[in-house]
């Protein structure tokens, strides 16, 4: 029944379901896994870096992208989409501190972020973001860390920790055994690395991992020398 609605994103099947919507979270669940888990001093962002080529420029690579100075972004499905909703989301944070002298809140970001992916599911000849989102931010006048996913659909939920991608429900369930309120943020950097290596295959390098870390002092990806040392833990 469902293919009969399958071509049209504004068609509700009866089953009161769009269609599109779903084969957009396949996309996703397709897509490189990402791990994102919120410490008591910070949050951290993790993802899968594939090479399709051992001929390609590494720099030319990006998963974990700063939006601003205080949040930054990981996805799950397919890059060419998120690299306009980085734009879009660059472009209202530069906006923001124009307008206020001031940086963003992160869920000012994810909202407007999320109603953007929410008008590409009821909207005529256009189609569904093939991705998922998450969202590190510091809010400066709270003074604590936030983890936010967006999902094609326009949905977005506060998540203490998270996994999206390949894999994911095996992801969530290694991190509902391994959270914990008192997580530090070096501890969840190896719980992120963990969970990844729980779908993991082949040997896991500073090349072929990311990790970005967000706390007081704004966002940052680790590089990967910082990665290296981490891995030596594990």
């Amino acid at each position: 029944m469902s293919e009969r609605y399958g071509f049209s994103l504004t068609t509700f099947s009866p089953s009161g379901k769009l269609v599109q919507i779903e084969y957009a979270l396949n996309a996703v669940a397709a897509g490189a896994p990402s791990v994102g888990i919120k410490a008591t001093n910070g949050v951290v962002l993790a993802t899968e870096k594939k090479q399709k080529s051992t001929l390609n420029d590494d720099r030319s690579i990006n998963k974990i992208e700063p939006i601003t100075s205080n949040v930054g972004m990981v996805y799950s499905g397919m890059g060419p989409d998120y690299r306009l909703l980085v734009k879009y989301a660059r472009k209202l944070g530069q906006q923001y501190i124009q307008m206020y002298d001031d940086s963003i809140p992160t869920v000012q970001l994810v909202r407007r972020v999320a109603d953007v992916m929410q008008e590409y599911t009821q909207s005529g000849g256009v189609r569904p973001f093939g991705v998922s989102l998450l969202i590190a931010g510091w809010d400066v006048d709270d003074n604590v860390p936030y983890l936010y996913q967006c999902d094609p659909s326009g949905a977005y939920f506060a998540w203490k920790a998270t996994a999206i991608g390949k894999n994911h429900i095996n992801g969530k369930t290694f991190l509902e055994k391994r959270y914990s309120e008192k997580l530090e943020l070096e501890d969840a950097i190896h719980t992120a690395i963990l969970t990844l290596k729980e779908s993991f295959e082949g040997q896991m390098t500073e090349d072929n991992i990311e990790i970005g870390v967000c706390n007081k002092n704004g966002f940052r990806k680790l590089t990967p020398s910082e990665v290296k040392d981490y891995l030596a833990t594990i």
